[in-house]
């Protein structure tokens, strides 16, 4: 079909870059929900949709035909994303009509007194089109909700709620005729704000983002568990109970270090996290463990990945409330008047006493990270060339921060 002699559907597939970009602006002048998306979604899943749509236009034209069920997967896909984020199904709607209203603008551009009979045609078109899109995008938009809604109130909640108060689990079985795991893997989350986050005035932007960020963490803990897996989290973080017939490994393909950097990857943010495989009696107890690790992790500045009890054994130990906690932290008192000396010490140790990595890391010359130390031996009595003494200024420093 062709408009002032023109094929339209080429005119639109050489036009949908530009015309992408007429739309995403149109939306975010026009609705105020768009506007509060965060832009890594608007550059991103928006214009991918607009783009799909406008070429799917393009296709129903050149072949004279309705659009087909996969060609719509797409649009349904989005659907239950924005579903899932909070964002207005009425929005939605109004989004896909004010881009297919573009999208007849532009074909319908130049139409000469002899094109009446394609005008009239692609206007069927594209009724016939928006109908479909409104049918694909409500239905999947609504079986998301209805998901979510069960989920938030269905048997799931009720057996993590179980799983992590230590209901006994005959009377929960009794009660729900569910049955619990053989064993589950525990994991406390911390997640970092993404940019999206931060750079969003406080309103429903900042909440999609927030939104976006868990449930990609979802999808590649359900990708890894191969089942929707139980989740508590918020942006901030939270608990997760996988299935697990057998403790998962560690390390390699397939490792809990592997799901970790994926989760990380996905999100966009860095992710700390603590893992430990327990029976369903022994639940609250590795939870509480996960979350006093992932605060270790935090206070004692490690960078953030995936953990256990043994990686942090001595901070794990030092945090036990103690005498021996006060005295230990006492120990570098001393450093307290002369910070620098502090952070020298801290670095020093960080970086594996390498005194040029601490004098970079510190913009300072190698020669005053050797004067700091002597300085930090003269007021404390304690060096780190000294290997007795290096036990102990490390369990200080882990004391200071627990104290």
């Amino acid at each position: 079909m062709s408009i002032a002699g023109r094929p339209v559907a080429a005119q639109l597939r050489a036009r949908v870059p530009a015309l992408t970009g007429r739309v995403v602006a149109r939306l975010l002048a026009d609705l105020p929900v768009y506007a509060d998306l965060p832009h890594e979604e608007i550059s991103g899943d928006i214009a991918d949709i607009v783009q799909h749509n406008l070429r799917l236009f393009a296709d129903v034209v050149e072949h004279r035909r309705p659009a087909t069920d996969a060609e719509l997967a797409q649009q349904r896909d989005s659907a239950a994303q924005r579903a899932e984020e909070g964002v207005p199904l009425d929005a939605i709607l109004t989004a896909y009509q004010v881009g297919t209203a573009m999208c007849w603008q532009e074909a319908a551009k130049g139409a000469l007194p002899g094109d009446l009979a394609t005008v009239l045609e692609i206007m069927d078109r594209i009724m016939v089109l928006q109908q479909q899109l409104t049918s694909a995008v409500s239905s999947a938009y609504l079986e998301a909700r209805q998901i979510l809604d069960s989920q938030d109130h269905g048997g799931r909640h009720a057996l993590m709620a179980a799983l992590l108060t230590g209901e006994p689990l005959d009377r929960f079985t009794h009660r729900t005729g569910l049955r619990p795991a053989a064993r589950y893997l525990t994991m406390t989350l911390a997640l970092a704000p993404h940019p999206d986050e931060l750079n969003q005035p406080p309103g429903p932007g900042a909440g999609v983002a927030a939104r976006r960020k868990i449930r990609r963490v979802r999808t590649a803990l359900d990708h890894f568990a191969g089942t929707p897996v139980l989740t508590a989290l918020d942006a901030s973080g939270g608990t997760v109970l996988l299935p697990a017939a057998e403790p998962p490994p560690w390390r390699g393909p397939g490792g809990l270090r592997a799901l970790v950097e994926e989760a990380t990857r996905a999100a966009g943010v860095p992710i700390t996290a603590a893992a430990e495989t327990a029976e369903p009696e022994a639940v609250p107890a590795a939870v509480a463990r996960n979350a006093e690790i992932v605060d270790l992790i935090a206070r004692t500045g490690r960078p953030p990945g995936l953990y256990r009890l043994a990686d942090v054994l001595l901070e794990y130990q030092l945090s036990r409330p103690s005498e021996a906690l006060h005295g230990l932290a006492q120990l570098l008192r001393p450093l307290e008047v002369k910070p620098e000396l502090l952070r020298t010490l801290e670095t020093y140790l960080e970086l594996g006493l390498d005194r040029r990595a601490t004098a970079v890391a510190l913009h300072i010359h190698p020669n005053t990270v050797d004067y700091r130390i002597r300085r930090i031996d003269r007021l404390t009595g304690l060096s780190p060339a000294r290997p007795a003494d290096l036990q102990h200024i490390s369990a200080a420093l882990v004391a200071r921060r627990s104290v």
